[in-house]
Formats: C-alpha cells, sequence, structure tokens
C-alpha cells in the first residue's frame, strides 16, 4: 500500500476552504495526471489520468465514491480502479486555528492482482507527490478566491 499525506495552512477561514473543496468542478482539474472526469451523482465520479512514467504512457480510470460529508470540516471517499486492479481511500479535513485553516490531504492506494508487483514500486512514487501537490494546488486556488 502506498499512503500520502499533505498538510498546508491557508490565509482563510474554515468555511471558504469547504465552499472550494466541497465542489468538484471548482479543483478537479488540479489533480496531478488529470485528463477528464464525468460526474455520475453527487457521491460518485469517474476520474480519468493520464502520464507517463519511465517513457510509458499510461491512462488510468478511478471510479471514486464519497462516503463521507460533514461540513465544513471532513470529505471522505474511497478509489476503485475500473481500468487497472487497485482500490484506495482518502480524505480532505480542513480545522480552524485562529481565522486560519490548516487543511489536509491523505490519499491511500492499494494494488492488486497479478499486476500489484509491477505496479507497487510506481504506486509507492506516485501517491505521496499526488497528495502533495494536490493540496498546495488547491490551497493557491483557494488564495485567490478567497
Amino acid at each position: 500500500m502506498a499512503t500520502g499525506t499533505h498538510t498546508v495552512e491557508i490565509p482563510t477561514d474554515v468555511q471558504a476552504v469547504w465552499d472550494y473543496v466541497s465542489d468538484l468542478e471548482k479543483w478537479a482539474t488540479t489533480v496531478p495526471a488529470y485528463k477528464e472526469h464525468e460526474i455520475i451523482n453527487e457521491k460518485q465520479s469517474i476520474w480519468t489520468f493520464e502520464g507517463n512514467v519511465k517513457g510509458i504512457k499510461k491512462t488510468i480510470k478511478a471510479q471514486v465514491d464519497i462516503t463521507e460529508w460533514n461540513e465544513p470540516s471532513n470529505i471522505k471517499f474511497e478509489l476503485k480502479g475500473l481500468s487497472d486492479n487497485f482500490t484506495g481511500s482518502g480524505h480532505f479535513t480542513a480545522e480552524d486555528i485562529s481565522g486560519k485553516t490548516k487543511m489536509t490531504c491523505t490519499v491511500e492506494v492499494h494494488a492488486g492482482g497479478l499486476s500489484g508487483a509491477v505496479l507497487t514500486p510506481v504506486i509507492k512514487w506516485a501517491v505521496p507527490k499526488v497528495a502533495s501537490r494536490l493540496t498546495e494546488s488547491i490551497a493557491r486556488k483557494i488564495a485567490v478566491f478567497s
């Protein structure tokens, strides 16, 4: 299993952070390797990612299911690979700290099946970078919109 966690402090209140992260359309394109997404309903979407790893171009589709939605501080989700055998989960948390917000993003991914042995080293390398880049990108966007 690969885990990535990243925390940032955003110079705005928790509600402004919630208003941004609770609207998928505002930040979807900031996910590293993002290609496209399709919203199935308010709790489910399909994401497509495309990237190069060691010269190999790879497209990955994943189903994202929101499992918990607690305004203004917590969103939990589960991941299921549609193009590859993997599962995962993650969450966003926002905590008020004297008018500022500490936002944390955590993503965990587990590759399964026969391809798991091949995918695991790539996932262990990529997931921490994805969590960090996503969190930093969202924080920058919130600072601009607030």
